[in-house]
């Protein structure tokens, strides 16, 4: 299973820490970290706006 979509259900609140650190087979105190971390380049990022007057 892609770990993405794992990660992505227990931030919906579909599955728990516990047992999304059993899917992907870590601890999960490791999951967090997974979690918290920012996210790699797979989501388009936003580029602050910078106003026009300086």
């Amino acid at each position: 299973m892609d770990k993405r979509k794992v990660i992505e259900a227990y931030q919906r609140g579909f599955i728990t820490i516990k047992e999304c650190a059993q899917i992907l087979g870590i601890d999960s105190l490791e999951v967090m970290g997974m979690v918290s971390a920012p996210q790699g380049m797979d989501r388009p990022r936003s580029i602050p706006r910078q106003s026009l007057n300086g």
